[in-house]
C-alpha cells in the first residue's frame, strides 16, 4: 500500500490484520497518491 505519513499507521494496522505477519516498510521515490487520500505517497507497506 502506498501511504502519506499521515496515514502509515493506518497502512500497517490493515497489513498486519490481512497478513497477520509484520508488514515491510520502505520509503518510495515514485510520484504516487496516498491509498487512503490525495497526497503524494511517501512510504510502500506491505510483505
Amino acid at each position: 500500500m502506498y501511504c502519506c505519513s499521515e496515514h502509515v499507521e493506518l497502512a500497517l494496522d490493515i497489513a498486519v490484520d490481512e497478513n497477520e505477519t509484520a508488514p515491510v516498510i520502505e520509503k518510495t521515490d515514485e510520484e504516487t497518491a496516498c491509498e487512503f487520500c490525495e497526497r503524494v505517497a511517501i512510504y510502500i507497506v506491505g510483505n
